[in-house]
C-alpha cells in the first residue's frame, strides 16, 4: 500500500519477527531509526528531502512498535537483537551497506549496529542518543541518574504501560505536546497517528520492555558487549539538542575516544525533539 511518505513493505528477521518498513525514492541507502514513544512516521519531514537530496529511504517500525511485530519476552528487546534487526533489514532491501541515522533509541541502536556491524554502515548521524561508554561514564561524573530516573520505575511489571495507556494515552500525548522547545511541534494530527500506534495491543509494553532488557540478565550481557566493541570506526555526525531535559549535553562530548571521524553539532534552542524542534 502507497502512503504519503513512501510505499509499506515488511521484513521477515531470523527469529519470525515480521518488521513493517516504509520506502521511498532511489539511490544510495538511508536507514532512519526513530525513539521511544514514536514509530516511523517521527520522521516524516525529514523523508522528502532525502529524496529529493537522491537517497533511497528506508524507515522501519522498530520490533514492537506500530505495525511490526510485537515478541512478548522483554529478552527479545535487547540491544544486540535489535541491532541486528537493522543489519538484516538492510540485506532484506538488497543493499549491502546504508547511511544508518537514529534518534534516542533509534540512535542507541544506531551506535550498537556501528559498532558490531560496521561493515553495514556507509556512514552514521545521531540525534540525540548517547554512545554506551558515554552513558556509563555520565552516570558517575553528571546528574544524568536524576534524568534517567524513569529507567528505573520501567522496571515495574505492568504499571508502566497501564500508565502510560490510561485516558488514551494522556501522558505520553502531554509529553509530545509539551516536551519540544518549538511550540506546537506537533500538531493534533501527529499526536492522533501516535496514538493510533500506542493502542495497538501490547504496543506499549514492547516499547517499556526495551529498558526493562536493558538491567535484565540479558541486558547486563548486552551492556558488557556494547563497552568491548565501543569502537566506531565509521564518520559520524551527531546533533544534539542541548535542552534535553533527558539527557545530559556532556553526552556529545569527548566522543572522539571511542569515534575518531566524529562531527558534533549543537542546537542550543532545541530538546530531546529535534526532528520536530529544528525540523530543517
Amino acid at each position: 500500500a502507497a502512503t504519503g511518505t513512501g510505499v509499506d513493505r515488511w521484513a521477515t528477521m531470523d527469529d519470525g519477527v515480521r518488521l513493517h518498513y516504509v520506502e521511498r525514492g532511489e539511490g544510495p541507502l538511508v536507514v532512519l531509526l526513530h525513539g521511544f514513544p514514536q514509530y516511523w512516521g517521527a520522521w516524516r519531514r525529514q523523508v522528502p528531502a532525502l529524496v529529493a537530496a537522491g537517497f533511497r529511504v528506508v524507515v522501519p517500525d522498530l520490533r514492537g512498535y506500530n505495525l511490526s511485530d510485537r515478541p512478548l519476552a522483554a529478552h527479545a528487546y535487547d540491544v544486540t537483537r535489535l541491532a541486528w534487526d537493522v543489519a538484516q533489514l538492510v540485506e532484506a532491501v538488497g543493499a549491502t551497506r546504508a547511511h544508518v541515522v537514529g534518534h534516542d533509541w533509534g540512535g542507541a541502536i544506531a551506535w550498537a549496529v556501528a559498532a558490531r556491524h560496521p561493515g553495514r554502515v556507509e556512514r552514521l548521524a545521531i540525534l540525540n542518543a548517547p554512545h554506551p561508554s558515554a552513558y556509563v561514564r555520565a552516570l558517575t561524573t553528571t546528574t544524568q541518574p536524576l534524568r534517567s530516573w524513569y529507567v528505573a520505575f520501567f522496571q515495574l511489571p505492568w504499571l508502566p504501560e497501564a500508565l502510560l495507556g490510561a485516558f488514551d494515552s494522556a501522558l505520553l500525548a502531554r509529553v509530545l505536546r509539551h516536551g519540544p522547545a518549538r511550540p506546537g511541534a506537533f500538531a493534533d494530527e501527529e499526536i492522533g497517528r501516535h496514538r493510533a500506534a500506542w493502542r495497538r495491543p501490547g504496543a506499549l509494553k514492547a516499547g517499556v520492555d526495551y529498558y526493562r532488557a536493558l538491567l535484565r540478565a540479558e541486558g547486563r550481557e548486552g551492556r558488557r558487549t556494547a563497552r568491548r566493541s565501543a569502537q566506531v570506526l565509521a564518520p559520524t555526525l551527531v546533533l544534539w539538542g542541548m535542552r534535553d531535559r533527558y539527557l545530559h549535553p556532556s553526552l556529545c562530548e569527548g566522543l572522539e575516544r571511542w569515534v575518531p571521524d566524529v562531527r558534533v553539532v549543537r542546537f542550543p534552542e532545541a530538546s530531546h525533539w529535534l526532528m520536530e524542534d529544528e525540523p530543517d
